[in-house]
């Protein structure tokens, strides 16, 4: 089983920056997608980026390409994702998940982000 933790978030400026975490623990796969979506009110979940290791390579969102970076520790089982730019349109829960074959898809708590004028 895998269990996805959460951190950090919290309320922004327009233009400002935030940065997330999300550390998996359990049994990884050395093949496994990492990533975040997230959900804004009335909205349908969306993808935000992933990472697919061992090679680390990224997907992004069309809304997010070129202001959002994501990264992944992969012996720590550690994803990041760097905020920057932030704009109201980014207010949403966001959501870490993992994908492998062994265990599906798990999905983390969620962590909030405001951004505001």
């Amino acid at each position: 089983q895998v269990q996805l933790v959460e951190s950090g978030g919290g309320s922004a400026k327009v233009g400002e920056s935030l940065s997330l975490s999300c550390a998996a623990s359990g049994t990884i796969a050395s093949s496994s997608l990492m990533g975040w979506y997230r959900e804004a009110p009335g909205k349908y979940r969306e993808l935000v980026a992933h990472v697919m290791s061992p090679l680390n390579i990224t997907t992004y969102g069309d809304a997010v390409k070129g202001r959002f970076t994501i990264s992944r520790d992969n012996a720590k089982n550690t994803v990041y994702l760097q905020m920057s730019d932030l704009k109201p349109d980014d207010t949403a829960r966001y959501f870490c998940y993992l994908r492998q074959s062994s265990t599906g898809a798990s999905w983390g708590q969620g962590t909030q982000v405001t951004v505001s004028a």
